[in-house]
């Protein structure tokens, strides 16, 4: 399992969605959702997107028509028509909406099928996916983001956005999975443009993939956690030398081969304990063989030295 699959998988799986947001101008809404993760693209009109950190209001950021903007959690920030306009509404955690002010009650409700926002062919239309995904997998990705990124048309065309928008609107059997992995597409192909930019400085990790040598390593490693890879086996199954791997590995990733498999076994492990995803029952020793360790003592030793806490008291 890679990066990727870590974010969208798991506790991801339920708790995202997605919805059209459909707007008469002027309008303006506070997002404070606390989502770790927000996609959206612009598919009717324009917009802006003010970020609003724990320093005060970030540079407003203007997008148009095809536009996709990725905003990561869990700073709020605000969708409007202008900078200057005041907002009408609140979407909290759990995508409850409250209106900020009596002369705003009733202005958004929902409109239909995942439709939502005050007039069904409003001149601002927004497709939106939010995903509440969590994790030491998922923060490997996120924390590479910065909170607000763009991908304007000039630099990136989607081709998936004409069929987001097709689909979106539909109420048919199967309907939710196949929106389920339109928005993982989506997703994933708008954060490879997003990392291909040079202004994005993409992590290590994900520029180590794209090498011949350590890219293979890295997905042995993260493909099969549990097997007892050494250095050695590593450098044979990727065509160089022990030194060769070694070196390279630790000059492209920034730690040493055996330092990422242990970060990256016991990220899964800290990920399984949080979210149960292999039974509420599942054992640590059960998660340990999971993971490659073989007992529940020594994942447990390995895991207090890095998370400070047993794995039992991090589960609960």
């Amino acid at each position: 399992m890679d990066v990727f699959a870590g974010l969208l998988e798991g506790p991801r799986a339920r708790g995202a969605f997605m919805i059209r947001a459909s707007f008469e101008v002027p309008w303006s809404v506070r997002i404070a959702d606390e989502a770790p993760l927000t996609v959206m693209v612009m598919d009717r009109g324009d917009a802006w997107i003010v970020p609003q950190g724990p320093a005060g209001d970030g540079d407003p950021v203007h997008i148009r028509p095809g536009d996709i903007a990725i905003a990561r959690g869990p700073d709020p920030y605000v969708c409007c028509d202008a900078p200057a306009t005041a907002p009408r509404a609140e979407i909290g955690p759990g995508q409850v909406c409250r209106p900020l002010g009596p002369a705003h009650v009733g202005r958004y409700k929902d409109l239909g099928v995942r439709e939502w926002g005050e007039a069904p062919d409003g001149p601002a239309q927004m497709l939106i996916g939010t995903y509440q995904m969590r994790g030491e997998i998922t923060a490997r990705l996120l924390d590479a983001l910065p909170p607000l990124l763009v991908l304007p048309t000039e630099v990136w065309q989607c081709p998936l956005t004409p069929l987001v928008a097709e689909e979106l609107v539909k109420d048919e059997p199967g309907q939710e999975v196949v929106l389920d992995r339109l928005l993982d597409l989506l997703l994933i192909a708008s954060l490879r443009a997003w990392f291909a930019r040079p202004e994005a400085d993409a992590p290590a990790w994900y520029r180590a993939l794209g090498d011949p040598v350590v890219g293979r390593a890295l997905r042995l490693i993260q493909d099969d956690p549990a097997h007892p890879w050494s250095v050695t086996e590593l450098a044979e199954k990727s065509g160089v030398s022990r030194a060769a791997l070694a070196r390279r590995f630790t000059e492209l990733v920034g730690e040493p081969p055996m330092t990422y498999l242990t970060n990256w076994r016991l990220a899964l492990a800290a990920d399984a304990l949080r979210d149960g995803d292999a039974g509420a029952e599942a054992t640590v020793a059960a998660i340990a063989r999971r993971v490659g360790y073989g007992s529940a003592f020594a994942l447990s030793s390995a895991f207090k030295r890095v998370y400070g806490v047993s794995p039992q008291e991090y589960r609960t």
